[in-house]
């Protein structure tokens, strides 16, 4: 699980690296949203998947 300083450093460096600009006011909400999504993506990546599971094809236009 992130801590709020990894939180805050990924914020900080994923908004300068798109050029996007976070309002203080809006700082909370932005950081609560992605520690959301970090708990949803940990739930994801601890789901067992059996070996004989094979991946998609993948298709190309």
């Amino acid at each position: 699980m992130a801590t709020s300083d990894t939180l805050d450093a990924y914020l900080d460096g994923a908004a300068h690296a798109l050029r996007l600009p976070i309002e203080p006011a809006w700082r909370p909400a932005v950081k609560a949203n992605l520690a959301t999504l970090l708990a949803l993506a940990e739930l994801v990546d601890a789901f067992p998947l059996p070996e004989e599971l094979a991946p998609a094809p993948v298709y190309r236009a």
